[in-house]
């Protein structure tokens, strides 16, 4: 009986790891389908060889982009539909875009038919280009909590005209949002004055670094609400030793993590080599 209970078990446990990892390899590289990078990292190389940037990103291994060119509902001066295309024909997905549309300086004076038609358009040709999710990039540091509690609520809109339109709204910050504002953290604010279900977070990890706070302990905070990573470091990622990246990954399932997204806005070398050795960097690091 006990060398039946043995060879069950032994069976069990093959068929479980069989099932995650067909090889070794597999197994220690099988995050790398979720390594996203934001084409802002390719400002200078894009704007002069579109074609030739994105192959050479999909040549690295990338699958998956995260725009840094709308405007006036094109993408790098392309219609949704032809940035969809030209990705794909390289094997790239057009997966998430930072954009976003700022309120007056006095929130009051917002000319919200204006903002809601630019919204308009804008979710339209996310949805054509076929990407899953829309994050403001940054905003000005209001000067009272009741102009950034406007700001949540219009994030909160945009967040449910998203949804209904099949895609996701986040907020990307910088360090500026761990300053305070009537003495309350604006970064906690934001997270506790906006639906979950219509507003995720993209976690910087870098900035939120340079604003002397740990993404951990935003992670174990706010579980659940940073659906998005942004992987940087001050120059090539992991090169220095600022970025705890080894904490941030055992705490991806907490922070509710799906994607990592590299950018790198500073480089030792060439721009895609600065690229290609970051994504090394995660491919390869024992996290």
């Amino acid at each position: 009986m006990k060398t039946l209970k043995f060879i069950v078990l032994a069976l069990s446990f093959s068929l479980l790891f069989s099932c995650q990892c067909k090889t070794k390899s597999d197994c220690c590289r099988r995050t790398e389908k979720k390594i996203a990078l934001q084409m802002y990292s390719v400002r200078d190389t894009i704007s002069k060889d579109f074609k030739g940037t994105i192959a050479a990103l999909a040549a690295m291994g990338f699958k998956d982009m995260e725009a840094a060119g709308y405007a006036d509902g094109k993408f790098y001066g392309l219609t949704p539909e032809e940035f969809k295309a030209e990705l794909e024909a390289v094997g790239l997905n057009a997966l998430s875009s930072h954009t976003t549309k700022q309120l007056a300086e006095d929130v009051s004076k917002t000319n919200w038919e204006e903002v809601w038609s630019w919204w308009d358009t804008c979710i339209a040709a996310h949805k054509a280009a076929g990407m899953k999710y829309i994050v403001a990039p940054w905003m000005e540091v209001p000067k009272t909590l009741a102009d950034l509690k406007v700001y949540c609520d219009y994030y909160n809109q945009i967040g449910e005209k998203c949804n209904e339109a099949g895609l996701s709204f986040g907020y990307h910050n910088h360090a500026q949002e761990f300053q305070k504002i009537e003495d309350e953290i604006m970064y906690d604010f934001m997270l506790n004055n906006t639906d979950p279900e219509k507003v995720f977070f993209q976690m910087d990890v870098f900035w939120t670094v340079m604003g002397q706070k740990s993404p951990v302990d935003y992670f174990n905070a706010y579980p659940g609400r940073f659906e998005l990573l942004h992987l940087k470091d001050l120059r090539e990622l992991g090169q220095s030793g600022m970025v705890g990246f080894d904490a941030i990954y055992r705490n991806v399932e907490t922070a509710g993590a799906i994607y990592s997204i590299i950018e790198v806005e500073k480089y030792s070398y060439e721009p895609l080599e600065s690229i290609r050795k970051s994504l090394e960097y995660l491919q390869t690091a024992p996290f």
